[in-house]
């Protein structure tokens, strides 16, 4: 595990222990797609609102991340709700989940281009992949390159699946963001 990584996002969530909890918009907009049953994980999930809902929802919700923390303030949320969700402590850079795993994957404001094909192995037939994140254009995101999307990407980095929805700087829901929702055939 990346100790440097994971003390800065134990900070981070110190710091700002009030932070919205809400899933990111791309979930809300389509989470009418969702099964009424099976496995889904909140990928690099922080303080777990994609987990919230996919729980919320019936789903068993996993919900992994690099700080403690983080997922700590999430178990004390989903324990006051009264869901269950099973977070995990784990570099999801060097642990990407297993394959044919999950129904569902969400993944929101994290960005690692070569997890992209092991995102895909890990969802069963028929599986949903909800993305949203930064790209070029975003002006209260991160500047560094690495973590930011170029134009169309997650179109060519998610291009085995089947596209349901892709949306790139909207102004009306995404400024300077990209979603996608694909299901794998």
């Amino acid at each position: 595990m990346n100790i440097e990584k994971q003390q800065k996002w134990d900070q981070r969530y110190r710091q700002q222990a009030d932070q919205d909890t809400s899933a990111c918009a791309v979930l809300q907009q389509y989470q009418h797609l969702l099964p009424s049953q099976g496995r889904a994980l909140d990928l690099a999930c922080g303080l777990g609102g994609n987990a919230l809902l996919l729980a919320e929802k019936g789903l068993d919700a996993e919900a992994w991340d690099i700080s403690s923390v983080g997922l700590g303030q999430l178990n004390k949320i989903a324990e006051a709700r009264q869901l269950s969700i099973a977070c995990q402590l784990r570099d999801v850079e060097q642990q990407p989940p297993e394959q044919s795993l999950f129904d569902v994957i969400c993944v929101s404001y994290f960005l690692h281009r070569e997890s992209c094909q092991q995102l895909v192995s890990a969802l069963k037939p028929n599986g949903l992949l909800f993305y949203q994140t930064f790209n070029v254009d975003n002006k209260n995101g991160p500047s560094n390159p690495k973590f930011v999307l170029a134009r169309n990407e997650l179109l060519s980095l998610f291009a085995d699946l089947e596209v349901i929805s892709y949306l790139e700087n909207d102004r009306s829901q995404l400024n300077g963001q990209s979603w996608l929702v694909a299901r794998r055939r």
